[in-house]
């Protein structure tokens, strides 16, 4: 195991532990250190006044420092107080997958952080995008309710062929954007193949709709009335930019509905408009709103036909509890209805997500075919037929049956024996020398060996993965990107090395360091560097060194001309110490 567990991981299934990765907070360099502090200090003197009140009591109870990159494992301690956990990933994961966690509560981190150059927002998810964002607004029990259930929701809905596609795209370019030195030509070709790949999509799946539900809550949502918003979305509350931005009248702001599913986004730009929820509770009514639209409730034959199209492993449930989960490969239609489905590959039958004894993948290697449906001129469904209605249809065991279904599937066999759900109806019928066909077309032929026919009138579920987890070996993920790590140079390890020593002279841990010296290395080898002038800044108030910091500002204004794009940033720095923020 190469994480650290606890009784909430435990109860992850395997195929969710295969994204686990370590933190490594040894790989965290004083610089990181020092853009995490930056961030943060700015994040709660200004969302002090613009966030959620339970963002800043959130902050408190989950045991999230300002000044010091959280150990996600040390969190986990405060974590689990509340109910959740916190594991380290790399990078963008599936969405369902990402979802299914959420379903555990378990809060995935992207362990690693934003460059420098990166500081105000970075399309890449990084520890303070996940640690500074979404976990101090699960301490809200609401929210982490909406948060949980979202998870088990989402997990299950239909992905298309191209929204897997459209993760790699998206994966991709949020790592080479974050990389050091990547040529702005590679950044431009992966650009474009999003943008294409987004006007290309087709009829947007039940995953694009959910997503964008998830977007304009979890990560970009308001909450409190459209004139007076607070923020709660994790990607505001980690983007210093776009807080600020996100709260003037440039942004449009929407009473938040269903109607989100339907708006789509891009990761890459600040948000045109932002959805507003008049409280927690309202989300989880949204969401309720958007499930009752899935195929995990609605089944039927488009719910088949969604799975179908999908190309992915997923669940059919029948009307009497029967699921039938792997990939499912066509479906024969009568009169709107589905009234035959078939899959291939390897199949397992369950019945409230427990697999039946003998009906896993060894024994349904070659795909699974059934009718669904009832029979030809009989009212009564089968599985409402009593002991009675069986034995006078001839559907008893030992007898040879020729059971015609509505919309031309016939089923001749001999009938073996039947399984039954908790409620005494038979959910499976399995048959030897059993022919089935549909008009012409052999479906099935007595070589294949015994038929086990499912038994349902209707299909009322169909949704994404296999009904019970531990019917397939789903530890598969493959990566096809990985976070880059850039080599450094002995100029950046320097800078680094200078950024500790201010770091130790602080905390009083060294405190015959040089500052001054220090300042001459910056602005003899190192004068892109505005960050470390700012804390040396700080210092200088702190201690009443009045000449050493009226040297440190000139210089930092002479910076902010030199590089307009830093100006706010160096701005935002000095007010924070000038305010005499305590951290």
């Amino acid at each position: 195991m190469s994480f650290e567990s606890n009784f909430i991981l435990d109860k992850l299934p395997e195929h969710l532990k295969q994204y686990i990765k370590p933190q490594n907070y040894e790989d965290y360099s004083p610089i990181d250190q020092a853009v995490w502090r930056y961030v943060m200090r700015k994040n709660v003197d200004y969302l002090s006044k613009v966030a959620h009140k339970s963002y800043l009591e959130g902050l408190n109870k989950t045991g999230i420092s300002i000044d010091y990159i959280p150990n996600m494992y040390g969190m986990n301690r405060i974590l689990k107080e509340i109910g959740w956990a916190a594991v380290a990933v790399d990078g963008f994961i599936p969405p369902s997958a990402f979802m299914e966690f959420q379903a555990y509560n378990v809060l995935v981190i992207a362990s690693d952080i934003r460059q420098l150059e990166h500081i105000e927002y970075t399309p890449a998810p990084d520890i303070i995008h996940e640690g500074a964002g979404h976990a101090p607004i699960i301490a809200n029990p609401e929210y982490a309710e909406y948060l949980r259930r979202f998870g088990e929701i989402g997990s299950k809905a239909i992905s298309s062929a191209k929204d897997y596609e459209l993760y790699e795209a998206v994966r991709h370019l949020s790592i080479i954007k974050e990389a050091e030195g990547t040529p702005q030509e590679e950044i431009d070709k992966a650009q474009k193949k999003i943008e294409d790949l987004q006007l290309n999509m087709g009829e947007p799946s039940e995953m694009a709709l959910i997503r964008n539900l998830h977007w304009w809550t979890v990560e970009y949502g308001l909450i409190g009335t459209v004139d007076r918003p607070k923020i709660y979305g994790a990607g505001l509350l980690s983007s210093i930019g776009e807080s600020a931005w996100c709260m003037t009248d440039k942004v449009k702001k929407i009473p938040y509905s269903i109607e989100a599913a339907h708006t789509s986004f891009d990761i890459t730009q600040p948000q045109p408009q932002l959805f507003v929820t008049p409280d927690f509770a309202y989300l989880n009514q949204v969401l309720e709103e958007f499930a009752n639209t899935m195929s995990l409730r609605q089944g039927g034959l488009s719910g088949l036909e969604k799975l179908i199209n999908s190309k992915e492993m997923g669940t059919v449930e029948l009307s009497t509890g029967l699921q039938v989960s792997g990939h499912f490969e066509s479906a024969i239609a009568h009169d709107g209805k589905p009234v035959y489905l078939q899959n291939k590959g390897n199949t397992a039958l369950a019945y409230r997500e427990k697999e039946l004894i003998g009906h896993g993948i060894k024994q349904h290697t070659n795909g699974f075919g059934s009718p669904i449906g009832k029979l030809k001129g009989i009212n009564l469904a089968i599985e409402d037929m009593s002991p009675r209605d069986l034995k006078a249809y001839n559907i008893y065991e030992g007898k040879v049956v020729d059971l015609e279904f509505i919309g031309d599937i016939k089923v001749s066999g001999e009938i073996i024996t039947g399984t039954r759900n908790l409620k005494g109806e038979i959910i499976l019928i399995t048959m030897a020398n059993c022919t089935v066909t549909h008009n012409d077309e052999i479906l099935f032929h007595p070589d294949h060996g015994l038929y086990h026919m499912a038994v349902g009138e209707n299909i009322v579920s169909v949704f994404n993965g296999p009904a019970d987890l531990n019917s397939f070996d789903l530890v598969t993920h493959k990566v096809t990107d990985t976070t880059i790590k850039s080599a450094k140079t002995e100029k950046r390890k320097q800078l680094e090395q200078l950024y500790k020593q201010i770091r130790e002279f602080r905390e009083g841990k060294n405190v015959t360091i040089s500052r001054n010296k220090v300042f001459q290395e910056i602005k003899a080898n190192h004068p892109e560097d505005w960050l470390l002038a700012v804390e040396l800044y700080e210092l200088a108030k702190n201690n009443d060194d009045v000449s050493f910091a009226k040297e440190l500002k000139s210089y930092l204004e002479a910076l902010k001309h030199q590089k307009p794009q830093l100006g706010h940033l160096i701005d935002d720095g000095l007010e924070l110490v000038d305010k005499s923020l305590v951290s």
